[in-house]
C-alpha cells in the first residue's frame, strides 16, 4: 500500500544529470558477455560509456 500523501522528500532522491543536456535518449548496444563483465566492474560504468562515446565522436565526426 502506498503512503498517503506520497513522499514529501522525493526531491532529495531525484536523478539530476551532471551535464548541460538532459539524458533522455536511450541507446541499446550489443556486446559480448566478457565485455559486459569487464564493463560492470568499472565504477560509474554508465558515465564511462558516455565519455567513451563522446571522445570517439569528437575525434571522428566532421566538425559542424
Amino acid at each position: 500500500m502506498a503512503r498517503p500523501g506520497g513522499n514529501p522528500d522525493i526531491g532529495k532522491y531525484a536523478f539530476v544529470p551532471a551535464g548541460e543536456e538532459s539524458l533522455s535518449v536511450q541507446l541499446q548496444v550489443r556486446i559480448t558477455e566478457s565485455q559486459n563483465v569487464r564493463l560492470k566492474q568499472i565504477p560509474k560504468w554508465q558515465e564511462f560509456v558516455r565519455s567513451a562515446i563522446a571522445e570517439k565522436l569528437e575525434r571522428e565526426s566532421p566538425k559542424q
